[in-house]
């Protein structure tokens, strides 16, 4: 990675600090495997799947996707508006949703359509491809018992007009039931 993208990149030191927080009563019987994946194609997506797939299926490891969900406005250069939904804001939130959504059918495919169909500006679009195509390659036995589901959402701003912007967050656990 060159000095620019290294100086860019936060998704890391973001996560690392709550990852800490969360694993404090096990900080010395835990290593962290960080994995930074950039802009990556659906076949690529489905090659590391593959890859990370059997670590998806050892109940001793832990996956932590970082990701944002819409960046919206123009300073992202992003401002789908369906006025259909309501507010710019509630109009965000119902496209969020549907991604949402998708990711937690675990439907890689679905997701790689849901981006070309709205190009919504989630940043860890890529991981999180990653991990449905992990999931996606487990047997049908071990496929059948995740359960992921989203567990909040919020918006930095409730965005009423053209001249506003904000970023959605989103939260999700993914477990083997």
């Amino acid at each position: 990675m060159n000095l620019s993208v290294d100086e860019d990149e936060h998704s890391l030191e973001m996560t690392l600090p709550y990852v800490a927080k969360i694993m404090e009563e096990y900080k010395n019987n835990f290593r962290i495997v960080p994995v930074m994946v950039g802009s990556l194609t659906p076949e690529k997506e489905i090659k590391y799947g593959t890859i990370f797939s059997p670590y998806l299926a050892d109940p001793s490891n832990l996956f932590v996707i970082s990701s944002d969900f819409c960046h919206w406005g123009n300073r992202f250069r992003y401002t789908y508006y369906d006025a259909s939904k309501g507010n710019i804001h509630q109009s965000i939130q119902y496209l969020d949703k549907i991604g949402m959504d998708i990711v937690e059918s675990l439907n890689p495919v679905a997701f790689i359509d849901y981006l070309k169909q709205y190009g919504n500006t989630i940043c860890g679009r890529h991981p999180i491809g990653i991990l449905l195509n992990a999931a996606k390659n487990l047997p049908d036995n071990e496929w059948k018992r995740l359960s992921l589901r989203f567990l909040k959402y919020a918006q930095s701003n409730q965005c009423m007009s053209h001249h506003d912007s904000s970023v959605s967050y989103a939260s999700a656990s993914l477990i083997s039931q």
